[in-house]
């Protein structure tokens, strides 16, 4: 695997982690959203993500070693959550229907909080991965002085 694999790997991984956190962002900010753009109310997103490189075990041992394409992540789907929605009473609530629910997003903050910290670590070690690839590339060229 060459240096610039190396960054590639590490660089998609922040991509996808950079998207998960936006995803997650965008979940957060519409928990009290009952009605989108299509009039029904706001629905939870997720994100998939699928490894990039060979397919199987067979794949990287019909190759040479240097050969084997560089991996890494990328975003597979995104698909919205079909959990159910909460029903709420507020009567007095324009979108309430006629026994006074509404039918608030499938958004539970806490979940959300906790999925936000596991992206942020992911975040962190890619950040440390390409941190430690630049470093051992800087002291490969301090040999050759």
């Amino acid at each position: 695997m060459s240096f610039l694999n190396s960054l590639n790997i590490g660089a998609s991984g922040l991509t996808a982690q950079r998207f998960r956190m936006d995803v997650i962002a965008q979940n957060m900010s519409n928990v009290d959203t009952t009605r989108t753009e299509n009039g029904t109310p706001y629905r939870r997103k997720q994100v998939v993500f699928q490894e990039i490189g060979p397919r199987t075990f067979k794949d990287v041992l019909g190759r040479e070693t240097a050969k084997v394409p560089g991996g890494g992540v990328r975003v597979k789907k995104l698909f919205e959550d079909d959990a159910p929605l909460i029903p709420k009473y507020d009567p007095s609530h324009p979108d309430a229907n006629e026994e006074g629910y509404v039918m608030m997003p499938n958004v539970d903050t806490i979940r959300e909080m906790i999925d936000m910290m596991s992206a942020t670590s992911s975040y962190q070690a890619n950040i440390n991965a390409v941190n430690a690839v630049k470093k051992m590339a800087g002291d490969a060229l301090q040999i050759g002085r």
